[in-house]
């Protein structure tokens, strides 16, 4: 079973990331990824980002349900207050 631990490490390896949490149940998971990469990209230029870096665990349902918010340092931080 794949753990939210295991979904941060597999973004991890495969992206810079300033901030990075995941939490989940083993079959739902929510992650925050701030990243300088997803600057200037589109909302759905930014999940293929995470997509790649996961390096196809969600086309084989190895993650069968993952939930994002891809933001760059700057929508962090405004977000942040």
């Amino acid at each position: 079973m794949v753990t939210p631990a295991d979904i941060k490490a597999y973004i991890a390896q495969g992206l810079s990331c300033e901030y990075l949490a995941v939490d989940g149940d083993g079959a739902h998971f929510e992650a925050i990824i701030v990243s300088r990469a997803f600057e200037g990209c589109s909302r759905i230029q930014r999940q293929q980002a995470v997509y790649r870096a996961l390096g196809g665990r969600i086309e084989s349902g190895e993650i069968h349900a993952l939930s994002m918010r891809a933001l760059t340092p700057e929508e962090w931080a405004a977000q942040r207050g």
